[in-house]
This record gives C-alpha cells, structure tokens and sequence, in this order.
C-alpha cells in the first residue's frame, strides 16, 4: 500500500512538471491557461495526498477555478490581429 503511496506522489509530480513547462512553452495563450488549469488540479491532487485536504480544497476553488476563468475572461478582451 505505501508503495502504490509513492507512485500516486510521483504521478502527480510528473503532471506538475509536464502542465508547468506546457504553460510556459505553449504557443496558444488558451492553451497555456488549459495547461496551467491542469497543473493546479494536480497541486489540489498532491495536497490530498498529503493528508490536507482544506488546503487542496483551496487549491482546486481558486488556483483552478477562479484563476482560470478570470484568465479566460480577460483573453476575451484582447484583440488579436
């Protein structure tokens, strides 16, 4: 069982570093709040891991809800040529 503990700390590990270099790397701004979305998702999965649960709470309300959607609102309002 704590094995199977440190492949699920590992996993998320590898979707922090993934969603953080696709954020920064991205060509498409959608596509890198998309990616920063995910990466926050997966902090709210490692805080649960790690036994804070009103902390990954946070983490999943503001870092991937509001965040994401007060960044999809002002890429609405930028004019692109």
């Amino acid at each position: 069982m704590v094995m199977m503990e440190y492949w699920a700390h590992f996993f998320t590990l590898i979707v922090l570093v993934v969603g953080a270099y696709l954020a920064v790397f991205l060509r498409s701004l959608i596509a890198s709040v998309i990616a920063l979305s995910a990466m926050s998702l997966a902090l709210s999965l490692e805080f649960y891991l790690l036994h804070a649960p009103d902390v990954a709470i946070a983490e999943a309300g503001i870092g991937a809800g509001l965040t994401t959607a007060i960044f999809i609102f002002a890429l609405r309002g930028i004019r692109r040529d």
